[in-house]
Protein backbone atom coordinates (compact mmCIF):
# COMPACT_ATOMS: atom_id res chain seq x y z
CA UNK A 1 0.00 0.00 0.00
CA UNK A 2 1.55 3.47 -0.83
CA UNK A 3 2.09 5.75 1.70
CA UNK A 4 -0.95 8.51 2.16
CA UNK A 5 0.84 11.07 4.62
CA UNK A 6 -0.57 14.45 4.55
CA UNK A 7 2.59 16.59 5.53
CA UNK A 8 4.59 19.23 2.94
CA UNK A 9 6.87 16.10 1.73
CA UNK A 10 4.03 14.15 -0.28
CA UNK A 11 4.64 16.93 -2.28
CA UNK A 12 8.58 16.61 -3.28
CA UNK A 13 11.05 14.07 -3.75
CA UNK A 14 15.05 14.11 -3.86
CA UNK A 15 17.47 15.45 -6.81
CA UNK A 16 21.25 14.90 -7.05
CA UNK A 17 23.42 17.30 -8.46
CA UNK A 18 24.81 15.77 -12.06
CA UNK A 19 23.39 12.59 -14.71
CA UNK A 20 24.63 12.52 -17.91
CA UNK A 21 23.03 15.06 -20.63
CA UNK A 22 21.44 12.43 -22.39
CA UNK A 23 19.72 10.55 -18.94
CA UNK A 24 18.30 14.02 -17.47
CA UNK A 25 17.30 17.73 -18.02
CA UNK A 26 13.79 17.20 -19.74
CA UNK A 27 13.60 13.69 -20.79
CA UNK A 28 14.57 11.16 -18.25
CA UNK A 29 12.58 11.42 -14.17
CA UNK A 30 15.33 11.68 -11.57
CA UNK A 31 15.57 9.07 -8.33
CA UNK A 32 17.81 9.41 -6.11
CA UNK A 33 18.31 5.91 -4.15
CA UNK A 34 22.01 7.27 -2.81
CA UNK A 35 23.36 10.39 -1.93
CA UNK A 36 26.85 11.48 -2.58
CA UNK A 37 30.11 9.45 -4.06
CA UNK A 38 30.77 5.97 -2.60
CA UNK A 39 34.36 7.04 -3.15
CA UNK A 40 34.56 10.42 -3.70
CA UNK A 41 38.35 10.36 -3.90
CA UNK A 42 39.03 11.28 -7.47
CA UNK A 43 41.56 13.91 -8.17
CA UNK A 44 39.54 16.16 -10.97
CA UNK A 45 35.71 15.54 -9.47
CA UNK A 46 34.19 18.80 -7.59
CA UNK A 47 31.16 17.49 -7.20
CA UNK A 48 31.34 16.00 -3.47
CA UNK A 49 33.91 17.84 -1.55
CA UNK A 50 33.28 16.67 1.89
CA UNK A 51 29.80 15.44 1.56
CA UNK A 52 29.27 11.78 3.22
CA UNK A 53 28.23 9.01 1.01
CA UNK A 54 24.85 7.81 1.68
CA UNK A 55 22.54 4.89 0.66
CA UNK A 56 19.15 5.61 1.51
CA UNK A 57 16.64 4.03 2.65
CA UNK A 58 14.40 1.89 0.24
CA UNK A 59 11.02 3.23 1.98
CA UNK A 60 12.32 6.35 1.90
CA UNK A 61 13.14 6.36 -1.93
CA UNK A 62 9.58 4.55 -2.45
CA UNK A 63 8.01 7.79 -0.93
CA UNK A 64 10.00 9.65 -3.71
CA UNK A 65 8.63 7.77 -6.52
CA UNK A 66 4.84 8.80 -4.42
CA UNK A 67 5.17 11.83 -4.27
CA UNK A 68 6.19 12.17 -8.74
CA UNK A 69 3.33 9.85 -9.20
CA UNK A 70 1.18 12.47 -7.19
CA UNK A 71 2.82 15.79 -9.01
CA UNK A 72 2.67 13.83 -12.04
CA UNK A 73 -1.47 13.34 -11.41
CA UNK A 74 -1.54 17.28 -10.12
CA UNK A 75 -0.24 18.49 -13.52
CA UNK A 76 -2.77 16.59 -16.07
CA UNK A 77 -5.40 17.61 -13.63
CA UNK A 78 -4.34 21.31 -13.54
CA UNK A 79 -4.42 21.53 -10.10
CA UNK A 80 -4.19 24.21 -8.44
CA UNK A 81 -2.93 22.89 -5.49
CA UNK A 82 0.36 22.61 -8.13
CA UNK A 83 1.87 25.56 -6.01
CA UNK A 84 2.64 24.09 -3.26
CA UNK A 85 5.27 21.55 -5.44
CA UNK A 86 8.75 22.57 -4.77
CA UNK A 87 9.95 24.17 -8.81
CA UNK A 88 13.00 21.77 -9.00
CA UNK A 89 10.10 18.51 -8.75
CA UNK A 90 8.07 20.47 -10.45
CA UNK A 91 10.12 20.57 -13.43
CA UNK A 92 11.73 17.48 -13.53
CA UNK A 93 8.42 15.70 -13.43
CA UNK A 94 6.75 17.94 -16.26
CA UNK A 95 9.88 17.92 -18.61
CA UNK A 96 9.80 13.52 -18.55
CA UNK A 97 6.03 13.99 -18.70
CA UNK A 98 6.34 15.75 -21.82
CA UNK A 99 9.21 13.26 -22.94
CA UNK A 100 7.06 10.86 -23.24
CA UNK A 101 7.36 9.62 -19.44
CA UNK A 102 9.77 6.53 -20.99
CA UNK A 103 13.14 7.06 -18.72
CA UNK A 104 14.48 7.50 -15.49
CA UNK A 105 18.09 7.91 -13.83
CA UNK A 106 19.22 6.49 -10.89
CA UNK A 107 21.25 8.95 -9.01
CA UNK A 108 23.73 10.22 -7.85
CA UNK A 109 27.11 8.23 -8.70
CA UNK A 110 26.94 5.09 -8.17
CA UNK A 111 23.14 3.13 -7.44
CA UNK A 112 24.53 -0.14 -8.28
CA UNK A 113 26.15 -0.19 -4.14
CA UNK A 114 23.55 -1.13 -3.20
CA UNK A 115 22.11 -4.60 -1.63
CA UNK A 116 21.30 -6.56 -4.45
CA UNK A 117 17.71 -6.74 -2.98
CA UNK A 118 17.40 -3.87 -2.44
CA UNK A 119 17.73 -2.51 -5.54
CA UNK A 120 15.58 -4.48 -6.67
CA UNK A 121 13.21 -3.83 -4.83
CA UNK A 122 13.32 -0.01 -5.81
CA UNK A 123 13.23 -1.07 -9.38
CA UNK A 124 10.47 -3.15 -9.11
CA UNK A 125 8.93 -0.37 -7.48
CA UNK A 126 9.30 2.27 -10.04
CA UNK A 127 8.23 -0.08 -12.98
CA UNK A 128 5.11 -1.20 -10.85
CA UNK A 129 4.48 2.30 -10.83
CA UNK A 130 5.43 3.93 -13.88
CA UNK A 131 4.76 0.88 -16.82
CA UNK A 132 5.77 2.93 -19.14
CA UNK A 133 9.37 3.53 -18.46
CA UNK A 134 11.14 1.61 -21.12
CA UNK A 135 14.63 2.57 -19.94
CA UNK A 136 16.10 3.00 -16.12
CA UNK A 137 19.95 4.05 -15.85
CA UNK A 138 22.27 4.69 -13.44
CA UNK A 139 26.42 5.48 -13.28
CA UNK A 140 28.04 2.90 -11.65
CA UNK A 141 31.80 2.25 -10.81
CA UNK A 142 33.86 -0.56 -11.88
CA UNK A 143 34.60 -2.03 -8.57
CA UNK A 144 31.13 -1.69 -7.66
CA UNK A 145 30.41 -4.18 -10.99
CA UNK A 146 33.27 -6.53 -10.09
CA UNK A 147 31.69 -6.73 -6.64
CA UNK A 148 28.35 -8.20 -7.62
CA UNK A 149 27.97 -11.93 -8.76
CA UNK A 150 26.94 -12.69 -11.99
CA UNK A 151 23.55 -14.18 -10.73
CA UNK A 152 23.30 -10.47 -8.90
CA UNK A 153 23.63 -8.65 -12.44
CA UNK A 154 21.31 -10.36 -14.11
CA UNK A 155 18.41 -10.14 -11.50
CA UNK A 156 19.26 -6.21 -11.91
CA UNK A 157 19.14 -6.34 -15.10
CA UNK A 158 15.46 -7.95 -15.37
CA UNK A 159 14.28 -6.04 -12.63
CA UNK A 160 14.83 -3.01 -15.18
CA UNK A 161 18.22 -1.55 -15.08
CA UNK A 162 18.78 -1.29 -18.19
CA UNK A 163 21.83 1.18 -19.18
CA UNK A 164 25.44 1.33 -16.69
CA UNK A 165 27.59 4.21 -17.07
CA UNK A 166 30.90 3.72 -16.14
CA UNK A 167 34.16 6.63 -15.82
CA UNK A 168 36.59 4.92 -17.29
CA UNK A 169 38.61 8.52 -17.57
CA UNK A 170 41.61 6.69 -18.81
CA UNK A 171 42.92 3.11 -19.56
CA UNK A 172 46.33 3.83 -18.60
CA UNK A 173 47.39 2.61 -14.86
CA UNK A 174 50.08 5.82 -14.32
CA UNK A 175 47.13 7.97 -15.47
CA UNK A 176 44.45 6.01 -13.70
CA UNK A 177 46.86 6.37 -10.45
CA UNK A 178 47.70 9.53 -10.50
CA UNK A 179 44.11 10.70 -10.09
CA UNK A 180 43.51 8.41 -7.70
CA UNK A 181 40.68 6.61 -9.73
CA UNK A 182 40.74 3.64 -7.26
CA UNK A 183 40.73 1.28 -9.78
CA UNK A 184 43.59 -0.40 -12.32
CA UNK A 185 42.86 -1.17 -16.67
CA UNK A 186 42.30 -4.60 -15.84
CA UNK A 187 39.91 -4.20 -13.52
CA UNK A 188 37.53 -1.46 -15.90
CA UNK A 189 37.76 -4.57 -18.71
CA UNK A 190 36.99 -6.88 -16.67
CA UNK A 191 33.64 -4.93 -14.92
CA UNK A 192 33.09 -3.27 -18.53
CA UNK A 193 32.93 -6.63 -19.94
CA UNK A 194 31.49 -8.59 -17.03
CA UNK A 195 28.35 -5.88 -17.19
CA UNK A 196 27.79 -5.93 -21.00
CA UNK A 197 27.66 -10.28 -20.68
CA UNK A 198 24.97 -9.66 -17.88
CA UNK A 199 22.80 -8.06 -20.32
CA UNK A 200 24.21 -4.19 -19.86
CA UNK A 201 23.66 -1.43 -21.95
CA UNK A 202 27.34 0.25 -21.09
CA UNK A 203 28.39 3.30 -21.33
CA UNK A 204 32.24 4.22 -21.09
CA UNK A 205 33.40 7.84 -20.46
CA UNK A 206 37.01 9.22 -21.11
CA UNK A 207 39.01 11.95 -20.38
CA UNK A 208 41.41 13.46 -23.23
CA UNK A 209 43.63 15.46 -21.27
CA UNK A 210 43.48 13.29 -17.89
CA UNK A 211 47.23 12.44 -18.96
CA UNK A 212 48.71 15.88 -19.05
CA UNK A 213 52.13 16.37 -20.93
CA UNK A 214 53.75 13.32 -19.37
CA UNK A 215 50.70 11.01 -20.20
CA UNK A 216 49.46 12.33 -23.24
CA UNK A 217 50.40 9.85 -26.04
CA UNK A 218 49.89 6.79 -23.31
CA UNK A 219 46.65 8.17 -21.74
CA UNK A 220 45.30 8.17 -25.38
CA UNK A 221 46.81 4.11 -26.96
CA UNK A 222 45.83 2.46 -23.45
CA UNK A 223 42.61 4.34 -23.34
CA UNK A 224 42.07 3.44 -27.06
CA UNK A 225 43.41 -0.74 -25.63
CA UNK A 226 40.80 -1.09 -23.02
CA UNK A 227 37.86 0.08 -24.51
CA UNK A 228 38.70 -2.06 -27.19
CA UNK A 229 38.88 -5.21 -25.38
CA UNK A 230 35.03 -3.97 -23.62
CA UNK A 231 34.02 -3.24 -27.33
CA UNK A 232 31.18 -0.87 -24.84
CA UNK A 233 27.50 0.14 -25.98
CA UNK A 234 29.07 3.47 -25.80
CA UNK A 235 32.03 6.05 -25.61
CA UNK A 236 31.14 9.10 -24.55
CA UNK A 237 34.22 11.81 -24.69
CA UNK A 238 34.28 14.54 -21.90
CA UNK A 239 37.58 16.48 -21.70
CA UNK A 240 38.85 17.48 -19.09
CA UNK A 241 37.77 20.25 -16.78
CA UNK A 242 39.47 21.88 -13.49
CA UNK A 243 37.85 23.01 -11.37
CA UNK A 244 39.58 25.06 -7.97
CA UNK A 245 38.27 22.65 -4.99
CA UNK A 246 39.75 20.16 -6.59
CA UNK A 247 42.79 17.98 -5.83
CA UNK A 248 44.28 18.16 -9.33
CA UNK A 249 44.01 21.97 -9.12
CA UNK A 250 46.24 21.83 -6.19
CA UNK A 251 48.35 19.82 -8.34
CA UNK A 252 48.55 22.26 -11.07
CA UNK A 253 49.68 25.08 -8.35
CA UNK A 254 52.05 23.06 -7.12
CA UNK A 255 53.47 21.88 -10.77
CA UNK A 256 53.20 18.67 -10.23
CA UNK A 257 50.93 18.37 -12.84
CA UNK A 258 51.05 20.02 -16.68
CA UNK A 259 48.37 20.69 -18.34
CA UNK A 260 48.05 19.78 -22.06
CA UNK A 261 46.37 22.24 -24.68
CA UNK A 262 43.58 22.24 -26.21
CA UNK A 263 44.61 20.93 -29.46
CA UNK A 264 46.61 18.36 -27.58
CA UNK A 265 43.65 17.07 -26.21
CA UNK A 266 42.20 16.78 -30.32
CA UNK A 267 45.25 14.81 -30.78
CA UNK A 268 44.25 12.39 -27.81
CA UNK A 269 41.05 11.95 -29.39
CA UNK A 270 42.32 10.99 -32.84
CA UNK A 271 44.83 8.83 -31.21
CA UNK A 272 41.91 6.80 -29.77
CA UNK A 273 40.03 6.63 -32.66
CA UNK A 274 43.05 5.56 -35.06
CA UNK A 275 43.39 2.71 -32.55
CA UNK A 276 39.34 1.94 -31.86
CA UNK A 277 38.58 -1.68 -33.01
CA UNK A 278 35.17 -1.41 -31.70
CA UNK A 279 31.18 -1.70 -32.67
CA UNK A 280 30.58 1.23 -30.31
CA UNK A 281 28.58 4.79 -31.19
CA UNK A 282 31.49 7.20 -30.13
CA UNK A 283 29.50 10.81 -28.58
CA UNK A 284 30.62 13.87 -28.06
CA UNK A 285 27.56 15.05 -26.14
CA UNK A 286 28.79 17.07 -24.06
CA UNK A 287 29.30 20.81 -24.09
CA UNK A 288 32.97 20.66 -23.18
CA UNK A 289 33.69 19.27 -26.67
CA UNK A 290 34.07 22.63 -27.99
CA UNK A 291 36.60 21.94 -31.07
CA UNK A 292 36.00 24.08 -33.74
CA UNK A 293 36.20 24.08 -37.50
CA UNK A 294 37.81 26.93 -39.56
CA UNK A 295 34.03 28.57 -40.29
CA UNK A 296 33.19 28.30 -36.40
CA UNK A 297 31.04 25.15 -36.33
CA UNK A 298 31.44 22.54 -34.05
CA UNK A 299 33.94 19.92 -35.04
CA UNK A 300 31.58 17.13 -33.72
CA UNK A 301 27.47 16.81 -33.31
CA UNK A 302 26.45 16.78 -29.84
CA UNK A 303 24.04 13.90 -30.48
CA UNK A 304 23.25 11.74 -27.29
CA UNK A 305 23.88 8.66 -30.41
CA UNK A 306 26.84 9.46 -31.71
CA UNK A 307 28.99 8.32 -34.94
CA UNK A 308 28.54 4.59 -35.09
CA UNK A 309 32.08 2.75 -35.42
CA UNK A 310 33.57 1.56 -36.82
CA UNK A 311 31.26 3.09 -40.25
CA UNK A 312 32.01 6.63 -39.53
CA UNK A 313 35.75 6.34 -37.71
CA UNK A 314 37.38 8.18 -41.20
CA UNK A 315 34.36 10.74 -41.09
CA UNK A 316 35.83 11.29 -37.46
CA UNK A 317 39.37 11.42 -38.02
CA UNK A 318 38.44 13.70 -41.28
CA UNK A 319 36.82 16.34 -38.64
CA UNK A 320 40.01 16.30 -36.54
CA UNK A 321 42.02 16.95 -38.62
CA UNK A 322 40.32 19.91 -39.66
CA UNK A 323 40.19 21.08 -36.34
CA UNK A 324 43.40 20.48 -35.87
CA UNK A 325 44.42 22.38 -38.98
CA UNK A 326 43.80 25.51 -37.11
CA UNK A 327 46.42 27.63 -35.11
CA UNK A 328 45.69 26.89 -31.07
Amino acid sequence: MKSSESNTSKYSFEIGPIRPPNEGGESSLLIRPTRNCSWNRCAFCPYYDGKKFRIRDVEDIKKDIDAVERIKEMLKENSDAIGKVPFDCRSVVSGWMQSGEKTAFLQDSNSLIMPTEELIDLLEYLVETFPSLERITSYARSDAVLKKEMEELEKIRSAGLKRLHIGLESGDDNVLKSINKGVTSEEHIRAGKKAMKAGFEVSEYVMPGLGGDKFSREHALNTAKVLNQIDPDYIRVRPLSVYPNTELYQKIERDDFQLNSILDRLREVKIIVENLEVSSNLCFDHSWNSWRDRDGNLLFDMDYEGYRLPEKKDHILQRVKEGLEINE
